[in-house]
């Protein structure tokens, strides 16, 4: 009987623990889900740099000073670094960057003159880094390629088949980008330029896409209702639907962590961008940053971490 009676009792605290435990699992996957943050190009005088803040636009923190315009920045799977693009040479060299999302460990990874590398996007195990190049050939032809390199800048190696800009990974390893059309369009191809799938077919520009967290949906910018607006549509360019309705020019979409919202830039009256955050069926427009664009999301990026963040950029 009093075996009966401890194992009785060694089940039911067996059973509070694992009730705990799945209690903290279920917190810190919530928690884990709620909290991201966003990083972005501010515009501050004459210079910009990249900066981050929480998923609201408070609480910012400067983790690479300006060399003169620096954007497009885009975070690791991982969330430890940053890349994105930076001007040098006297303005005659783009190129793309890493950074520790610290500020620390700031490494050029292009450095070929007269040209301008930018819109740097990640691959899903963060070991790739897709860009575009842009230049002005011998016989005055403006090219637009998109090239391949390791993380850490190695082995540099252009998609030979493949002319556009604005490459991004999708979740089954192929490459999403604006393809080098007049007008131009979406398009999916494999990572060696083959089986090229176009997705837009409209007489207007379709610009700056997008894949969503769980590989649905694409968020893009198109002319093709006379004004360059935010629109969503399926994988397979199906149901394409506009988000934004106003007067003017939208810029750089970008998903929150969940699927629910778009971020985007919007040119402002004074020639400047700012970031405003709408749902994806199109309502609750909202402004969140000020002089700045070109915004993509930070996941698991948190009050408490932004304060360390911000510790570490004022001892720097």
């Amino acid at each position: 009987m009093l075996v009966k009676k401890i194992g009785v009792l060694k089940l039911a605290c067996l059973s509070t623990i694992m009730l705990l435990f799945i209690h903290e699992a279920q917190s810190y996957s919530e928690s884990s889900a709620e909290s991201y943050g966003i990083t972005y190009s501010f515009k501050g005088g004459n210079s910009k740099a990249i900066y981050l803040s929480d998923q609201d636009g408070k609480s910012p923190v400067k983790i690479v000073k300006a060399t003169s315009s620096d954007g497009y920045p885009a975070v690791s799977p991982s969330g430890d670094k940053v890349t994105f693009y930076g001007k040098y040479d006297n303005f005659k060299t783009w190129s793309i960057h890493t950074v520790d999302i610290t500020g620390l460990n700031l490494k050029r990874l292009t450095s070929k003159k007269y040209v301008w590398d930018s819109a740097p996007a990640w691959s899903l195990d963060g070991m790739t880094i897709a860009f575009a190049r842009e230049y002005e050939n011998k016989e005055g032809v403006w090219q637009e390629e998109i090239w391949l390199m390791n993380a850490d800048g190695s082995e540099q190696r252009q998609i030979k088949n493949l002319e556009g800009r604005a490459p991004e990974f999708m979740p089954d390893g192929r490459l999403l980008y604006q393809s080098k059309a007049s007008p131009s369009q979406i398009s999916i191809a494999n990572l060696d330029g083959s089986e090229v799938i176009q997705l837009t077919q409209d007489d207007t520009d379709n610009m700056s896409p997008q894949i969503s967290p769980d590989g649905t949906k694409i968020a893009y910018l198109s002319n093709r209702d006379g004004n360059q607006e935010v629109y969503v549509m399926d994988i397979d360019g199906t149901n394409k639907k506009r988000l934004t309705r106003n007067d003017i020019q939208e810029w750089d979409p970008s998903w929150s962590p969940d699927g629910t919202k778009v971020y985007f830039a919007s040119e402002n009256v004074f020639g400047f961008y700012d970031v405003f955050s709408i749902n994806v069926d199109g309502t609750s427009i909202k402004k969140i940053l000020q002089n700045s664009s070109q915004a993509t999301v930070v996941p698991g990026l948190d009050q408490e971490t932004l304060k360390k963040l911000k510790k570490t950029s004022e001892r720097q």
